[in-house]
């Protein structure tokens, strides 16, 4: 059952399963059946789509266990969109009232599809006319919020850009990559014995800065918040979430999520889930 509250609503549906990328890179087996796990579990309320290339449609089908009806997918299109959409497409029709693609993410703005469809757009140079050009052509637009080298993860004044250039142009966000825990940290960027650290942006720190910003939020703000390590700092309780005297009502978060925000895409389920009970809200 969804949770009641400020934590129910921010969290619902937020995070799509990227079991194949990295740092994970499962094999599609594990990553089907991990996803399928987790749609039964006590958790499934946070789980959004599960991701796939649109070239490894063929290999996902192969991999689809018996429990797979109702699942949604978002497939990633590469340089070749045509053979790719043609893919999704034939792969939509083989499994009518299954397993559904009905979202596709790529690297550039493609025209009107039965799909949502989202743009990756660099945080470098200023986005804001990518944004818009983006909207413009009915798209809504994802960000790189990390990876698996220290320099792949953005400064918090690059992601508040991007928000705020959202918000001028009116476009709905997703986020991609670096995201595994709920509050700005010090981490392991990989899961190897010797893998480097850096400092990981937090989930909760953008979705709330997010749904300020939808608010009028200052740019300014926007930036502290995104570098916020305090995990006492945030507080979550049936009418809302706070931020050092900041408020946000059910009603905000939820339109933020409705209207604005609408996930991020993690290559671990369980990593956001063991933090969020460390911090009470779960």
């Amino acid at each position: 059952m969804t949770p009641t509250g400020a934590v129910g609503t921010l969290l619902d549906r937020l995070i799509d399963y990227a079991g194949l990328f990295p740092p994970a890179a499962l094999d599609m087996t594990t990553a089907a059946g991990n996803y399928a796990r987790y749609r039964e579990g006590d958790h499934h309320w946070l789980l959004g789509r599960f991701i796939v290339p649109a070239r490894r449609l063929g290999e996902l089908e192969a991999a689809l266990p018996a429990s797979a009806s109702g699942w949604r997918l978002s497939a990633l299109v590469g340089s070749k969109p045509e053979r790719d959409l043609d893919a999704v497409a034939a792969f939509n029709e083989r499994h009518q009232g299954g397993a559904t693609v009905d979202v596709i993410e790529t690297m550039t703005v493609l025209p009107g599809s039965a799909w949502t469809r989202y743009v990756e757009i660099p945080l470098e140079p200023d986005p804001a006319a990518a944004i818009r050009d983006a909207a413009a052509g009915g798209a809504r637009v994802k960000m790189r919020t990390g990876g698996v080298t220290v320099d792949a993860f953005p400064p918090a004044s690059q992601v508040a850009r991007f928000l705020h250039a959202c918000h001028i142009a009116g476009a709905r966000f997703k986020a991609t990559a670096g995201l595994h825990h709920p509050v700005r940290c010090l981490r392991t960027l990989t899961y190897e014995p010797d893998s480097p650290s850096g400092l990981m942006h937090g989930f909760l720190n953008l979705f709330l800065a997010a749904a300020l910003v939808r608010l009028g939020q200052p740019l300014e703000e926007t930036v502290a918040l995104l570098e916020e390590q305090a995990p006492a700092a945030f507080e979550f309780d049936e009418a809302g979430a706070r931020w050092r005297g900041h408020r946000l009502s059910v009603d905000d978060l939820r339109i933020a999520r409705a209207e604005f925000a609408d996930s991020f895409g993690s290559c671990s389920f369980e990593e956001p889930i063991e933090d969020l009970r460390g911090l009470g809200l779960l």
